[in-house]
């Protein structure tokens, strides 16, 4: 995969509205259209010089069936044709392992990736059963449920947690003095103005009508942040009888989406805001753990990817993770050697929502920032997935001297 370049800034993300918040009403496909077609213009990158797309979406929503190239035609690049791709919560990192080795077998020069999902309102979806009491059917809301229960298991996601937990020995306590240290790293990307946000997000943020038409509301970043005391949390209690994850250990739906190009090293030179940084992709990891494991997953993910990209731990300069539970950074620091307390500087999804498809994607873009900041280096992305899986990523940012 070392063919595969990021073109410095050429991403962008929406901020991540808390679900049932500012971005509702807006259908995830066609917001993110709107968004790809300005971040596009303001980046003063022509859509004919992308010759692929891909698409990753986990909620579906109406027309979703004709998926990228519907969405590349709302955007103003009716050219484009690509994939389609759900992987849950591991979607963004598939998404750029598909346009990465599209780049490497020359299938593609420059690929378009777009994340996007809408947690809020999700579809109530109902499948005929012609064998069914009188022909009744069968009815699956289709994000309560698939929270609530691993159709392979028959268990929820916080069970996964908790089990995680109990295997590593992980207390409320431990987990809500790592909760802590994670709000406050998301408050240094609150700094003057969000300028670290502002690096890859248009802020003040527009937000549409439905028809996309016109602006209705003006958010100034990510909508529905918990703030997190050390007294508030000690307040809490396990959501599970027993148990010790608590709402403050693990993170909340959101609505957004989010964009990157994936390219030649030629072509990313071109594109790039700033052609004397590279930004190339080393590798990629995937990895399952033993059933109702799910926090665990990343682990094994992160070890696969920084193996091909023949890295070790000790070279890593910045780490990212996708963490729907807290637990997710004990266990990697406790397998690793890695700080807890120094690993998702700037913010993660535990503190600024969970979209789904988008999340590890903007996960990226925080972490190519945060090396970029350090005058380079090489970074780990890691996350777990529904059905006890994870993705990895490894970048690696060459600056040039200040």
């Amino acid at each position: 995969m070392t063919s595969a370049y990021i073109p410095y800034g050429a991403y962008w993300s929406t901020p991540f509205a808390k679900w049932q918040g500012s971005f509702a009403h807006l259908h995830s496909l066609k917001f993110a259209a709107h968004v790809a077609r300005h971040a596009l213009a303001e980046r003063n990158i022509d859509a004919s010089r992308i010759d692929m797309g891909v698409l990753g979406s986990t909620v579906p929503q109406p027309g979703a069936f004709y998926g990228l190239p519907w969405v590349a035609t709302m955007m103003g690049a009716p050219h484009l044709a690509g994939p389609h791709i759900a992987q849950a919560c591991a979607t963004s990192a598939r998404c750029l392992a598909a346009a990465s080795q599209a780049i490497a077998d020359g299938t593609s020069e420059c690929t378009l990736v777009i994340a996007a999902d809408r947690i809020s309102n999700g579809p109530q979806i109902y499948y005929p059963n012609p064998l069914g009491p009188g022909g009744t059917g069968e009815n699956e809301a289709w994000v309560l449920a698939n929270i609530e229960k691993d159709p392979a298991t028959s268990l929820s996601m916080l069970t996964t947690a908790e089990n995680v937990a109990s295997r590593f020995g992980i207390s409320t306590q431990e987990q809500h003095e790592v909760v802590l240290r994670r709000y406050h790293q998301y408050q240094a990307a609150l700094e003057n103005d969000s300028a670290f946000l502002g690096r890859f997000m248009a802020l003040p943020f527009d937000v549409p009508n439905a028809a996309l038409a016109k602006t209705i509301n003006r958010i100034d970043g990510d909508e529905g942040i918990f703030a997190s005391t050390a007294e508030g949390l000690a307040r809490l209690r396990p959501v599970a009888p027993g148990g010790s994850v608590t709402y403050g250990g693990q993170t909340h739906p959101a609505d957004g989406n989010a964009g990157m190009l994936v390219t030649s090293r030629e072509r990313a030179r071109e594109l790039s805001s700033r052609p004397e940084i590279q930004v190339q992709i080393l590798g990629f990891g995937q990895a399952r753990a033993e059933p109702a494991f799910m926090p665990y997953a990343p682990i094994p993910a992160a070890r696969l990817a920084l193996e091909r990209a023949q890295v070790n731990i000790a070279q890593l300069n910045a780490v990212k993770t996708h963490n729907p539970f807290v637990i997710n950074d004990i266990a990697l620091a406790r397998e690793t050697g890695l700080d807890v307390m120094q690993i998702n500087n700037y913010g993660s999804s535990l503190i600024w929502g969970h979209p789904q498809g988008p999340t590890g994607l903007r996960s990226v873009m925080e972490l190519i920032e945060e090396l970029e900041l350090q005058g380079g280096g090489i970074g780990l992305f890691t996350g777990c997935a529904a059905g006890d899986s994870a993705m990895a990523v490894v970048v690696r940012v060459e600056d040039a001297p200040r």
